[in-house]
């Protein structure tokens, strides 16, 4: 296969990031990068850098809908100023119980997807609408869908099966996990040296983590949706079910329709609880480490269960690999919010788990774990871009 441009499409609940990689046999070169964030406010963010990271664009658009958001990334594409894609990867969070591969995108398998809204309802819609826009702004350019949830195809009956009802789970209601494409992307960067007994914690806004032997996955922190699990900026994580039934019932004394509760429900555990929910100020963590300084208590109770309920489950992840050789962070609070890791790692040391504060004094790629410590602890981005164009390639010589 000759070099080709590969776009990029990942879009969020509130963003849309787009990139184009000349895509060769062995290389693979970034041409430009950009974001549409703030999708449903007045304070959006429209920027492009081009390959050397200089901004070529930098505009603060109002952003009242995702079809203005995409509006604005299609004009730019469009504008003659960047390569026309050969081909374009779609970052696609869940495809529920029959979109199970990476695969090429047809009308069918969009409409596909949208039926499976409910399992990631905060990503799909706007995802589909981005897919469905592309196919018509790029008539003959293959598009594919790379799945978040393909990583996590190797999990085990064990870990995939609910303890419920078996018609439930034939209607497809089971553990499908979720950041496949960022967990990929650690063991692409880990090769060939990816150690047999894993442990990735994907922290953003959207935390998950995940345990890993000989870089399949073998078990993960998120569920049927990606609500499941971890603590993050504005979900729950896992919730006893009493929870929910008991919050919906007191919703659906003041509905009229149980949809009504439930659409109610869905903003509770998706959009008003987790670091936002505890903290009553906010579900970015930046501006809880600011609050935790100026003594906020209820800051600090958020960040303290965020880092408590991460540290147990790794825990458990070593229970469940039988030991442990290496613990890696990612995301953006992985990545960038030190007190996070160290606060994680406080109490593992009886795992072998030991941070070195000053080597965990860093932003971005590094080894900070400490020289006594037995299991090696690592800082790596998430290269989930790069991955869908590797997908995109193999896919295209099939």
């Amino acid at each position: 296969m000759s070099s080709l441009p590969v776009l990029v499409l990942n879009s969020g609940s509130s963003s849309i990031k787009f990139s184009m990689y000349e895509a060769g046999e062995e290389q693979r070169e970034r041409l430009f990068e950009g974001a549409v964030d703030g999708i449903g406010t007045d304070l959006g963010k429209f920027w492009i850098k081009d390959a050397s990271g200089a901004k070529v664009v930098d505009e603060s658009p109002s952003l009242p809908s995702r079809a203005v958001a995409f509006k604005l990334v299609a004009d730019a594409l469009k504008s003659g100023k960047f390569s026309v894609p050969a081909a374009i990867g779609h970052r696609v969070v869940c495809g529920g119980p029959t979109v199970r591969d990476n695969q090429r995108i047809t009308p069918k398998l969009i409409d596909e997807i949208e039926s499976y809204t409910d399992l990631a309802p905060l990503h799909t819609p706007i995802a589909v609408y981005i897919m469905r826009q592309t196919l018509a702004l790029f008539p003959g350019v293959p598009n594919f869908a790379v799945l978040d949830t393909y990583f996590h195809r190797t999990m085990p009956e064990v870990a995939t099966r609910m303890p419920i009802p078996t018609e439930y789970a034939a209607m497809g209601v089971r553990r499908y996990g979720y950041h496949g494409i960022s967990y990929e992307s650690i063991i692409y960067q880990l090769q060939p040296d990816v150690p047999e007994k894993l442990v990735v914690a994907h922290l953003g806004n959207g935390a998950s983590i995940t345990a890993i032997r000989n870089g399949k996955c073998i078990d993960t922190s998120m569920g049927l949706t990606p609500t499941g699990g971890l603590i993050s900026g504005s979900r729950t994580g896992d919730l006893d079910p009493g929870v929910m039934i008991y919050i919906l019932r007191k919703l659906a004394g003041g509905a009229p329709k149980t949809d009504d509760a439930a659409d109610q429900l869905e903003a509770v555990i998706n959009k008003k609880s987790g670091l936002l929910g505890v903290s009553e100020l906010s579900n970015d963590m930046r501006d809880l480490r600011e609050a935790i300084a100026a003594g906020n208590a209820k800051a600090r109770l958020a960040v303290d269960k965020f880092t408590w309920t991460i540290a147990r489950w790794i825990g458990s992840y070593v229970a469940e690999l039988n030991g442990l050789d290496m613990l890696v962070f990612t995301g953006g609070i992985g990545e960038n919010d030190i007190a996070s890791r160290a606060e994680i790692c406080v109490g593992l040391g009886a795992l072998g788990i030991v941070v070195d504060e000053k080597r965990n004094n860093v932003g971005g790629a590094a080894v900070i774990s400490a020289t006594d410590s037995k299991v090696t602890i690592r800082v790596l981005p998430p290269l989930e871009d790069l991955i869908i164009v590797n997908h995109v390639v193999r896919l295209m010589g099939e």
